[in-house]
């Protein structure tokens, strides 16, 4: 049986950003839970600010029926989240509702069916003391809304900015071991 498929995303296209940090770990955590992940960066997925003349107008973005294609070929979703004003990025946010509309071209593989029951895990980091906490609240309830099953186990990583060792590796254990749970505990889910 071929191991479960996880996308894996950042939640912040700048280059330095600690979420694409975060996301390297997981990447790592993932394979060594068994799965196989995908790694991606929404900087490589310009989408416009969503809005609906346009989208009656145009149709979906190139960019996102791209990125549909990739979670409806993904068996999970890990989300990597930066804190923006105690919420989720706006990159992010645009990005899910993007990826929520019917492409009228392929409606099986995009909008809501390409989220329906599918595994969800989140992890956070920010250089502040909550270490992203506040935004998986809210990204949890939105992915909800759209239908995925977020798992319970989640991880936050506090003062990001001094998480992570010369190799990308997270230098305190027990941060180490928590991202380590959550991506066996999506693993097993998306098994």
């Amino acid at each position: 049986m071929a191991p479960p498929r996880v996308l894996i995303v950042p939640g912040s296209a700048r280059s330095q950003a600690l979420s694409k940090r975060l996301a390297a770990a997981a990447l790592a955590a993932i394979d060594r839970a068994a799965g196989a992940g995908t790694l991606i960066d929404l900087a490589l997925f310009e989408m416009p600010l969503y809005h609906a003349d346009l989208e009656a107008r145009e149709g979906v973005p190139e960019a996102t029926r791209r990125l549909q294609a990739l979670i409806a070929e993904h068996e999970a979703l890990l989300i990597a989240s930066p804190e923006y004003n105690g919420s989720m990025t706006p990159l992010l946010v645009n990005t899910l509702d993007w990826c929520s509309r019917v492409d009228r071209a392929n409606p099986t593989r995009s909008g809501l069916a390409i989220f329906a029951d599918k595994p969800a895990a989140l992890v956070g980091s920010s250089p502040g003391a909550f270490g992203g906490l506040r935004a998986l609240i809210h990204l949890r309830d939105l992915l909800g809304y759209l239908g995925m099953v977020v798992i319970p186990q989640q991880v936050v990583i506090p003062r990001a900015h001094q998480a992570f060792d010369a190799d990308g590796g997270l230098v305190d254990p027990t941060q180490r071991a928590a991202l380590e749970a959550v991506a066996a505990a999506l693993v097993r889910a998306a098994a």
